[in-house]
């Protein structure tokens, strides 16, 4: 049996096609005036910036030739002693990298504790007072916008050179954008049960306990870890205010042109974090996947 397939008139026809070509067109040139927008605003950006595209050419060859004096030299007679004597800070190294590990580590539980109980004030779903709601929002937005090593600063000021300032700063931007992401994924939980522990009778607590941390636990730890990655990173950087870890060492190596450490401390800075982002990643993935196979 054949299905019928209406036809409409040459006018209708004609008014449908100039339709479609007048949305395509519209689409067009809000596509090109948003790209001449982009390209207006970069060039404000440069002019404001001082860009300078014949300095950049000029000196871009120092960027790779930076690289070329840290590289280590060795010779195949001399291997040994060359390799040792490239490493020859190695077991202070690694204690200083356990310490960017473990202010990264503290910083970023302690964090995660704090993003996590500032979540559930900043969702408007579980929360009915709108002001604690734009209160909690802006508190986060504070503690994220400023950067870390802004805070670091301040607390190298306030309680003196060490691993102190370092967890304190990472702690305060990780509870802002840990915060901020649980909170998100808290507005998109399903409200079924959340209405259904209300509707028993149950308390704002018992609903986020019972209702919401259900639904989000597994993709808050994996936040959490994912944050964790990029605190190493973070931690690294702190020591340069002096703030602990492995970043004070790596700072005085630059300002000092002690080349050869430079390069040593890099590649025990990448390795590390390789080796946390490969461990953290299967971890998230796992989890992401007992959440799947739970729905």
């Amino acid at each position: 049996m054949r299905t019928a397939v209406p036809e409409f008139p040459e006018a209708r026809l004609r008014e449908l096609a100039d339709r479609y070509a007048s949305a395509v067109a519209a689409k067009r040139r809000r596509v090109w005036l948003g790209c001449a927008l982009l390209v207006v605003a970069a060039i404000a950006a440069g002019w404001m910036g001082d860009v300078n595209f014949g300095s950049f050419v000029e000196n871009f060859w120092r960027f790779p030739a930076y690289f070329v004096s840290i590289a280590p030299k060795f010779s195949f007679s001399t291997a040994w002693v060359d390799l040792t004597d490239w490493l020859w800070g190695l077991p202070r190294w690694m204690r200083l990298l356990g310490d960017t590990l473990l202010i990264a580590y503290m910083g970023t539980l302690t964090g995660a504790l704090c993003g996590f109980a500032l979540c559930f004030l900043a969702s408007a779903n579980l929360l009915k007072s709108r002001t604690t709601v734009f209160v909690t929002r802006r508190v986060l937005e504070f503690c994220r916008t400023v950067p870390e090593i802004v805070f670091a600063l301040i607390f190298v000021l306030a309680f003196g050179l060490g691993p102190l300032p370092g967890v304190l700063a990472i702690a305060i931007h990780t509870a802002g954008a840990l915060g901020k992401q649980f909170a998100e994924v808290v507005e998109n939980i399903d409200s079924k049960p959340v209405e259904g522990v209300a509707a028993s009778g149950g308390s704002w607590l018992q609903i986020v306990l019972f209702g919401a941390l259900p639904q989000v636990i597994s993709n808050f730890v994996s936040y959490a870890l994912l944050r964790f990655e990029i605190n190493v990173r973070g931690a690294a950087v702190m020591g340069f205010v002096g703030a602990g870890g492995i970043g004070q060492d790596l700072i005085e190596a630059v300002r000092k042109f002690y080349y050869t450490d430079v390069s040593a401390i890099l590649l025990l800075i990448v390795v590390a974090v390789m080796l946390i982002d490969f461990v953290t990643e299967r971890v998230r993935h796992r989890l992401l996947g007992l959440e799947v196979s739970a729905r």
